[in-house]
């Protein structure tokens, strides 16, 4: 018998279910089965042509060595600009700022540093699945904040309230939210910003979707009074600009914070690539006009799919303020989520998440992305109202 050489710690670390369940669509379309994907969450959309562009001319000017481990400082400089631009606090793009090849890389050095065995973080419940995964992986224990559908999915102030205790360090907030669509209000994060500061507590404040939003405008907990020191805020290029294969991402906190991440960051990939660094540049200081015909896209989409989704019977959608996803309740169909999910990719070629690959309060959901066309969105709608009438068949048959 071979012997497993591997660390105990990795029995910690979680997978993303995304990429498991496009794999299996994968295996499925190669056997000719015609599948409708709104699994990933990956915008459907080519990279601006003139961001593009300025990756080829920086390719051809030279840009193709290391940089700064912090990222160049002409990157570093436009991040603080945005950010202190939107947001209305100072950042300091010399210490306050660390790029890193992806937001992913962000959240894991960020929760890694900071948390140590035994410390509570808490995390919406659905949510995004690294949180609890990095935070198992560095020793803390993860703590769940339910989302409930009758809230529309926000964080209840009070409900966080309930659940601080002396070992919490840390919350984690993402808004615009996967998998529900949600978004925190003022109202909202001014209550949750006390209860940080009452209790001395740090917060890992996810804002890669803060450019999607239909009618309501993000609102960061680091804008609130002596929260910017307290709050590590994640962004990145992947979402705003259809830049996923770019791999460029980046954090904003305070001094001590940036450097113990940069630190780890240097251990670990030294650097985000220099073009794609100069392609990030135009990105932010280049036409935005991209931007606004994107999100006029996922507008349409979401009306499509929303009123498609409520027209099933048997499954209620509420409608999403920020992100491009859906988190449809399908209690009334009469089974779990993950078996729903299962027979919509193998019995209708729908290929879609399970409610529960975010957290054990997603089940009776399914998240359903709408980052590809309406013309996908309007097949797949047919294809999960077809496998859901014969479900019900064959549940009367076999009841």
């Amino acid at each position: 018998m071979k012997k497993d050489f591997s660390a105990e710690r990795m029995g910690q670390l979680g997978t993303e279910s995304a990429f498991e369940v496009v794999a299996r669509a994968k295996e499925l379309e190669k056997t000719g089965v015609e599948v409708v994907h709104f699994e990933i969450g990956e915008p459907d959309f080519d990279t601006p042509e003139h961001i593009k562009e300025a990756a080829v001319k920086a390719l051809k000017e030279g840009y193709t060595h290391y940089t700064p481990s912090p990222g160049m400082f002409e990157l570093r400089a436009a991040i603080a600009e945005k950010v202190s631009n939107e947001l209305g606090i100072d950042v300091d793009p010399a210490s306050e700022v660390v790029v890193m090849p992806g937001g992913k890389p962000c959240i894991f050095t960020a929760i890694y540093v900071m948390v140590n065995p035994g410390d509570e973080v808490l995390i919406p419940n659905p949510s995004y699945p690294a949180y609890e995964s990095v935070v198992n992986f560095a020793g803390g224990i993860p703590i769940p904040i339910p989302l409930k559908e009758e809230d529309d999915f926000r964080l209840i102030p009070e409900d966080v309230e309930q659940l601080v205790t002396q070992k919490t360090k840390m919350i984690v907030l993402n808004s615009p939210h996967n998998p529900c669509g949600s978004m925190f209000t003022k109202r909202y994060v001014a209550g949750i910003a006390e209860i940080v500061k009452k209790h001395n507590l740090l917060v890992l404040s996810d804002e890669i979707y803060d450019k999607i939003t239909y009618g309501q405008k993000h609102y960061s907990i680091a804008s609130e009074s002596d929260m910017k020191d307290r709050t590590i805020i994640i962004n990145g290029f992947s979402k705003t600009y259809a830049m996923t294969g770019w791999r460029l991402g980046y954090a904003i906190a305070s001094k001590a914070i940036i450097s113990q991440m940069a630190k780890l960051h240097l251990n670990i990939s030294s650097c985000a690539a220099a073009f794609v660094q100069m392609a990030g540049i135009t990105a932010l200081r280049g036409p935005q006009d991209c931007v606004k015909e994107m999100l006029q896209e996922y507008m349409q989409r979401r009306e499509t799919i929303v009123e498609g989704l409520n027209r099933i019977p048997g499954i209620s959608c509420k409608k999403p303020s920020g992100a491009f996803y859906v988190f449809p309740n399908i209690k009334k169909l009469g089974i779990g989520s993950r078996e729903l999910a299962q027979y919509l990719l193998t019995k209708g070629g729908v290929a879609t998440l399970h409610g529960t690959a975010f957290g054990k309060f997603g089940e009776g959901y399914l998240r359903f992305s709408y980052a590809t066309s309406i013309t996908n969105i309007k097949k797949g709608l047919e294809k999960i109202k077809t496998a859901v009438e014969k479900l019900k068949t064959q549940a009367v048959l076999t009841g």
